[in-house]
């Protein structure tokens, strides 16, 4: 176990010499899922020689720039198969996908569907801000049904992929949700799902004001902060309200803490198997 003092977390996880100041933009929540994600990887004590950061490309994707892990900035919606070789290679590594929305589960649709069915120990943080911020603002597999986008500027007429529920139909391990108002709960969240052994995927609902909310008029950040704290909202709470009530409203918790067998304990096991059978 490696910890460091609260007040110095940040000193000891970051590159501060290298990429600050960052280029996220006034108002994004990204610097607070990365606050989030460094506290919880010091919480669990991981050597930051043992721990990689994957990413794809989009807003989130540029994580991994700031962070002193192992750090791996890839193609565009392959983060997560370029986490699952990292994971085949060095099954004692600890690995985790900084993902958003659009490269999580458009281009990447099929990679994020696969490694939750074969449970692979692999934890992904998915920030979905409802665009693809970075490459100029086109609508996302989560860009709300009406919601504005630069490629649908009469609004999205697409249903809404629902992350979580899409996670669980696949067979992730554990599942949760939560946003960047809820920086607490996400930390926690966070630090569950990478000590979780198996396929883990927190999705934090996160602001971006510049593009997203501008083109939706949703006010400034702390507007849209102040619209998570309003409308997503505990499972518990949730589950009480009428189907009416239920509208505009998003479930926030832990949906899935399961164990199953983890995938690169499965494959050793096959190599033993083989192995033994050669030599009879």
């Amino acid at each position: 176990m490696q910890k460091v003092p609260q007040k110095i977390v940040h000193n000891h996880y970051l590159r501060h010499r290298k990429k600050f100041p960052h280029v996220w933009c006034p108002g994004c929540s990204n610097g607070i899922v990365l606050g989030n994600i460094i506290r919880a990887v010091n919480q669990l004590g991981w050597k930051r020689s043992n721990t990689a950061m994957v990413s794809g490309i989009g807003c989130s994707s540029r994580m991994p720039v700031y962070v002193d892990f192992n750090t791996l900035h890839t193609l565009h919606g392959r983060a997560i198969a370029f986490a699952t070789g990292i994971k085949m290679q060095n099954p004692k590594m600890d690995v985790m996908v900084v993902t958003g929305d659009g490269d999580a589960t458009a281009i990447g649709g099929n990679h994020f569907i696969h490694a939750a069915r074969r449970n692979i120990n692999l934890s992904v943080i998915l920030i979905n801000n409802h665009i693809y911020g970075m490459t100029g603002g086109q609508y996302s597999p989560t860009t709300p049904t009406g919601d504005k986008a630069t490629t649908t500027p009469y609004g999205n007429i697409d249903p809404v992929f629902d992350i979580c529920e899409l996670a669980l139909g696949a067979g992730a391990t554990f599942v949760a949700r939560s946003t960047a108002f809820h920086s607490v709960e996400a930390q926690n969240f966070i630090r569950k799902a990478l000590s979780h052994k198996g396929f883990s995927i927190v999705e934090i609902i996160s602001a971006c004001p510049v593009i997203y909310g501008r083109l939706n008029k949703k006010g400034t950040a702390p507007d849209m902060m102040r619209e998570m704290k309003d409308n997503v909202i505990p499972i518990k709470a949730f589950d009480k309200l009428t189907e009416e009530q239920k509208k505009g409203k998003v479930q926030r918790g832990i949906f899935r803490e399961i164990e199953k067998p983890e995938y690169t304990d499965e494959y050793e096991k096959l190599i033993q198997s083989i192995a033994k059978e050669q030599k009879k």
